[in-house]
């Protein structure tokens, strides 16, 4: 590709026919993204990304893999700098995220640039780097969970610093806390409490649960029609989502279940568990989630979202001890 080139000139090349390219899709908390490249190589999943692997279908994000001979200094506005792994600039059409590894050398060695509805991108390879690390995988981490988050915020969704325990009878629970604060121990001891799935012991993604509304089949009696119709008046149901980035206990599950209750973990004593305001839950999850805070416009969706979930599922501070006791606190919780 030409140095020269511009991102938007680069995003509209993108548009063009994907006939003889090769292609993958993934799917992490709802939204669905394809690869499309020259070749297998391009569109080859990381192993985190193998259980989230999609059949074909509309994605929400369209990604074209290319390698290229260089990569020149970003010229946009810089909007941050995470201090290790990447940078981002604000391009005239969208971003540009530059990933930067000291083993890799100086220089920039994988470009996102992505418009600015972070619904169609362009990953660029540096060609010499890749010859020389074949393990630089297109969407090694944090590319993917960078193109979910920034996406989740045009959706009205949010990922959460959290591990996700669903219950044998499909209740769903969201244990949120900083790292530290139990999420680990908290997946431990449900696992030794019953048979439950977990859906990540780090972090999960909430969003609006539409499954009940699109997946509700033609009913015919009455009372048929009636619970139906309650189904879909139900604008409050929140649905959690596994994700592939893990803690130290290595869950990551593509699976889902239908959210029932919040808690905020603390370490502390006799499992005290207290209900939260909708201000105070809005004010503990926040400082717990997964927001681009470059932009005030992803802020404040971030915060409408945490509004409308805390109104719709209880949420709870949950001072609790590492033992069997804290699990028990909760299933005989009853609001």
């Amino acid at each position: 590709m030409d140095r020269g080139m511009s991102l938007t000139q680069t995003l509209a090349g993108s548009r063009g026919a994907d006939v003889g390219l090769c292609s993958s899709h993934f799917c992490v908390g709802g939204v669905v993204v394809r690869l499309t490249g020259d070749d297998s190589a391009a569109v080859e999943l990381v192993p985190s990304l193998m259980a989230f692997r999609a059949e074909p279908r509309l994605p929400d994000i369209r990604v074209r893999v290319e390698w290229i001979e260089e990569l020149s200094e970003a010229p946009g506005l810089q909007l941050f700098d995470s201090g290790a792994l990447w940078r981002l600039y604000e391009c005239e059409s969208g971003f540009q995220f530059d990933f930067r590894a000291p083993v890799f050398g100086d220089e920039p060695y994988k470009r996102l640039l992505v418009d600015r509805d972070f619904s169609r991108a362009t990953l660029q390879m540096s060609a010499e780097v890749s010859a020389a690390f074949p393990y630089a995988a297109p969407l090694g981490y944090p590319v993917d969970e960078l193109l979910i988050m920034h996406r989740l915020t045009r959706e009205k969704a949010i990922e959460l610093h959290s591990c996700g325990i669903v219950r044998e009878d499909g209740t769903g629970n969201l244990f949120v806390g900083h790292s530290g604060a139990g999420k680990s121990t908290t997946t431990r001891l449900w696992m030794e409490w019953e048979d439950v799935e977990v859906l990540s012991d780090d972090r999960i993604i909430v969003r609006r649960d539409d499954r009940a509304q699109k997946q509700v089949p033609r009913l015919r009696s009455a009372k048929a029609r009636n619970d139906k119709a309650s189904i879909r008046n139900d604008k409050g149901n929140m649905r959690m989502y596994g994700t592939p980035w893990h803690g130290e206990a290595a869950y990551a599950s593509p699976g889902s279940a239908r959210l029932a209750k919040i808690f905020i973990l603390e370490h502390g004593q006799g499992n005290v568990l207290t209900r939260l305001s909708a201000s105070q839950a809005v004010a503990e999850l926040f400082a717990r989630s997964f927001v681009p805070f470059h932009r005030h416009e992803y802020v404040e969706s971030a915060l409408e979202f945490l509004q409308e979930m805390v109104s719709a599922v209880p949420c709870y501070r949950y001072a609790f001890e590492p033992n069997e006791c804290a699990v028990e606190r909760i299933v005989e919780l009853c609001d």
